[in-house]
């Protein structure tokens, strides 16, 4: 009897442990549920397609608005048509496949409604209710108004319907599920605009828009979390863009990317012309200004160039590196023979460069980022800056990943970004291994 009691209670604990348990699963679940409803109105009764084309002016304004927000670049396939979707968006859990975005009734938008449009960018939720991959970014997008969503959907509306399928995503286990998505997004998503502050002018508030919604700046300007989600995506601190490893420099430091001290009409050539005379970009950015912010009109780019502007930051003595040990002679006349036989014709002895035709390297921000890894890629696969009416031929850089071996390139970045006064750490062949194998430290 003494002993039967004992093993009587173990079993009424373990059963009370096990209810406790699954009560909690049960209002985790709830709560999962709640979250990824939130805000969030079902489609009305008679969703559907209207039943007469948009205005020509709507069309064109969500023409215009559909260009800043870069839609096409990730809805087109190479070779394909625009906007048919299909493209293959690597992830570090896989590969997302964009969707049809032309009016085609099977395949694309033929039979969604403005309403669900508005939702998928608003709420990150399909037509047919199944929650959407972040790859889309709707965590910015949320931020977009109704009105332009109906712009865009107006415009889309009006392009000629393509028949292609969607491909299946290609998602490692579990996140190809929508409860592991689920989960996700009750962790890290809510949906909201963005309210006019009103102590900011008007110009402010329309930059903020752009760079944070439509423009969706802080999907690579930030840094990411280990699931994915962007951390602090507010201040657009910098971050290495997954999978395709470049690193987008922080916009609110001066000593990366960050602008407060430039003339606002060099922040607006930049983002036109995507070259000025202290900065040419390239990489991923190239496609930003040749896809979509050469196309804003003047208004939208100096708004955006007030928005940026005045980012709190790093300050520029704040922002001041301290003293840097010397890398190894050994490594330094390396790299200095390399720059001499393949660079120096071009950015100059004293790495000078060539206004108007091959920045500088003394002094230069982008060489001297902490992380060297886009100047290693940039010696692999060259530097092309967009092709715009403000820089109709721009000066190219040849790829060198076919010339130089990692011994080589690991020494070259290391001499440019410690002579001519330069200072910053050295670059070990295993940075270059990386930047070859597209992997992140």
């Amino acid at each position: 009897m003494s002993r039967a009691l004992p093993q009587v209670r173990r079993r009424r604990g373990w059963r009370a442990a096990a209810i406790a348990a699954a009560a909690l699963l049960a209002a985790c679940v709830a709560l999962v549920a709640v979250l990824n409803r939130w805000a969030e109105a079902p489609l009305p009764a008679d969703d559907g397609p209207p039943p007469t084309a948009a205005a020509p002016q709507a069309v064109a304004r969500g023409e215009y608005l559909a260009r800043a927000g870069n839609c096409m670049a990730c809805h087109t396939d190479v070779g394909g048509v625009p906007f048919a979707g299909g493209r293959g968006i690597e992830t570090p859990f896989g590969t997302v496949y964009s969707t049809n975005l032309t009016p085609d009734a099977a395949t694309g938008l033929g039979d969604w409604s403005a309403a669900a449009f508005w939702r998928a960018l608003h709420h990150g939720r399909s037509r047919d209710g199944r929650l959407l991959y972040p790859a889309f970014p709707y965590p910015s997008y949320t931020h977009v108004t109704r009105e332009d969503s109906d712009a865009i959907y107006a415009y889309l509306r009006s392009l000629p319907p393509v028949r292609q399928p969607a491909r299946p995503h290609a998602l490692e286990f579990p996140y190809g599920t929508q409860a592991a998505l689920a989960v996700w997004r009750a962790l890290f998503f809510r949906p909201g605009g963005l309210e006019p502050e009103p102590g900011r002018p008007a110009e402010w508030n329309r930059g903020r828009y752009l760079v944070q919604g439509l423009g969706h700046c802080a999907a690579c300007h930030s840094p990411r979390n280990a699931l994915g989600a962007t951390q602090d995506a507010g201040a657009l601190r910098g971050g290495l863009i997954p999978v395709q490893n470049w690193y987008a420099p922080a916009l609110d430091t001066v000593h990366e990317a960050g602008v407060a001290d430039w003339p606002a009409e060099e922040v607006v050539a930049l983002l036109r012309d995507g070259a000025t005379p202290r900065a040419t970009v390239t990489g991923p950015m190239a496609e930003v200004v040749f896809r979509s912010t050469q196309y804003l009109d003047g208004a939208d780019l100096r708004a955006m160039a007030a928005y940026l502007q005045a980012l709190p930051g790093t300050s520029a003595a704040a922002a001041g590196r301290a003293p840097r040990p010397e890398p190894p002679r050994a490594s330094m006349e390396r790299g200095a023979a390399v720059y001499t036989q393949h660079c120096a014709q071009c950015h100059g002895d004293g790495g000078d460069g060539r206004p108007g035709a091959f920045p500088a390297l003394a002094g230069n921000r982008a060489v001297l980022l902490d992380t060297p890894v886009n100047l290693v890629r940039t010696i692999l696969q060259g530097g092309y800056a967009p092709v715009t009416p403000g820089n109709p031929r721009p000066h190219g850089m040849p790829p060198f990943t076919q010339v130089l071996g990692d011994e080589d390139v690991a020494a070259v970045a290391t001499f440019v970004r410690n002579a001519w006064g330069n200072q910053a750490p050295g670059v070990a062949t295993i940075d270059v291994y990386r930047a070859r194998e597209r992997r992140g430290r």
